[in-house]
């Protein structure tokens, strides 16, 4: 079969009407492929308990696909009740913390005034003004919250109908993968198929076990520190690290901001270092031996895909655009002819580099996964 060859100038063209097409087609099916990609990822987590149901109980595929559901549906109603109630707790010490900031900003204005013989009376009038226009407004922080999840009826709805057809037609969806390709590609089209299907099944597994053990790790830091909505605040921290750098960024923030309000700032300093801490935990321990280095996505293309995420699909993009990545990337360095674009969005290889383990106890040894 013979292949017509382009020059390099026209290649280059067709790749970059190609990229803009693919992105006005994801922004313009934003509604649509957003709680599709959600969904795909949820089956993926929950496809070995559909199979050990289906193997073992011989349970039917529909009885296996809905309990699946309402497993996942328990999960997602526990975590909107724990929010919910949260939420409206916080909301009712809104007018406190709106009075303890104008206390702590008062001080802190005389302070600077009598030592650094500075006027700024003008400059913390401003802040105050914006400080209280955000803590009234409890509606910015909800939907802030709420926007994390990309709420709205109408997204659960698609999501949970996407998840129950993925799990109850993945031989369908994955014999159209196999049959679509040659004859003589079948083989090594579903040794791909089943090698992706295996690592994206451990990549989300250990991203959920990511997000439980930092989520765990900043409960305990906060409510040693007595920091007011310390689980919370830990959840919150939890889920935003999905988003690489800039997630850990946002929730020291917001939590140095709620310990600066309900506390003291010796509180807000301990808060800071103990998150730096826990951020060079999450990097160095949890993420080599609990996600893997074969996944792991350089910073370079993290925050160009957090951007692009964000301004396709909103907030629901900034989550979604990483393990999104992670899937590219796993396809492209398992395809002959991609192989150079997965290196490109994975880390440095170091040849030499030997895998970490630790020695818990006799019996169990912790060793860096791939």
């Amino acid at each position: 079969m013979n292949f017509l060859r382009l020059p390099f100038l026209v290649n280059l063209t067709l790749v970059v009407i190609s990229i803009i097409g693919l992105g006005y087609l994801l922004a313009l099916g934003q509604s649509i492929l957003a709680p599709f990609f959600l969904a795909f990822l949820m089956a993926m987590l929950f496809l070995p308990a559909a199979t050990f149901m289906e193997r073992r109980l011989r349970f039917p595929r529909s009885i296996s696909t809905m309990t699946s559901v309402f497993v996942m549906l328990a999960i997602l109603s526990g975590l909107i009740y724990f929010f919910g109630s949260q939420l409206s707790d916080f909301s009712k010490d809104l007018p406190h913390l709106r009075e303890q900031m104008t206390t702590v900003f008062s001080n802190l204005q005389h302070w600077i005034s009598k030592t650094f013989n500075v006027k700024i009376d003008e400059q913390l009038d401003y802040i105050n003004q914006g400080l209280n226009k955000l803590l009234s407004s409890s509606g910015v922080i909800l939907g802030f919250t709420f926007g994390i999840f990309s709420s709205g009826f109408g997204f659960i709805v698609f999501f949970t109908l996407f998840f129950i057809f993925i799990l109850n037609y993945r031989r369908v969806l994955n014999t159209f993968i196999v049959t679509v390709f040659n004859e003589k590609h079948k083989a090594s089209v579903q040794e791909v198929v089943n090698e992706i299907r295996i690592m994206t099944k451990k990549y989300i597994f250990g991203l959920c076990l990511q997000v439980l053990i930092v989520s765990v790790l900043c409960s305990i830091l906060l409510t040693i520190l007595g920091v007011k909505y310390a689980i919370l605040l830990a959840v919150l921290t939890g889920l935003l690290n999905v988003i690489p750098y800039l997630g850990i960024c946002i929730s020291l923030l917001i939590s140095c901001f709620i310990a600066f309000a309900t506390g003291t700032p010796s509180t807000c300093i301990y808060v800071a270092i103990g998150y730096i801490a826990i951020h060079i935990i999450d990097g160095n321990i949890v993420l080599p031996f609990v996600v893997g280095s074969k996944v792991k996505i350089n910073a370079l293309f993290s925050f160009i895909g957090i951007i692009l995420g964000e301004h396709l699909w909103g907030i629901a993009g900034m989550f979604l655009c990483i393990p999104a990545i992670a899937i590219i990337k796993i396809i492209f360095e398992r395809v002959d002819g991609l192989k150079p674009w997965g290196k490109l969005l994975g880390e440095e290889e170091k040849p030499n580099k030997k895998k970490k383990s630790y020695k818990i106890s006799k019996n169990i040894t912790l060793k860096e996964m791939d």
